[in-house]
């Protein structure tokens, strides 16, 4: 099993940056590929990025490319989502994942991704 427990949510202006926070806890969480997803108001969950175990390798969604950067601390047994230039687009719950099958690359299909934290609201003001 493992824990996921997201925290930096907020409301801010649009231009403005957040960071998120991951946490995790149970099997070995710096052996993971961890992944960011977000879900906008009446849409389907969607990816975000995702980081490689070892941090080496990064992979975003077009629409956040250049703006949003995934990050990972294995001391801290933290994922990290830095966020700048936010637009009111942006506004969704942000959920962090784990992806503990090994072998397969950087995922961005939320059914490729076993374990989910609750989320983090976040909500850009135009």
């Amino acid at each position: 099993q493992v824990q996921l427990v997201e925290s930096g949510g907020g409301l801010v202006q649009a231009g403005g940056s957040l960071r998120l926070s991951c946490a995790g806890s149970g099997r070995p969480f710096h052996s993971h590929i961890m992944g960011w997803f977000r879900q906008r108001p009446g849409k389907e969950r969607e990816f975000v990025a995702a980081i490689s175990w070892n941090g080496g390798r990064t992979k975003y969604a077009d629409y956040v490319e250049g703006r949003f950067t995934i990050s990972r601390d294995h001391a801290e047994n933290s994922v990290y989502l830095q966020m700048s230039n936010l637009k009111p687009e942006d506004t969704a719950v942000y959920y962090c994942a784990a992806d503990i099958t090994y072998g397969m690359g950087l995922r961005s299909e939320s059914y490729e991704y076993e374990y989910w934290g609750q989320g983090t609201q976040v909500t850009i003001s135009s």
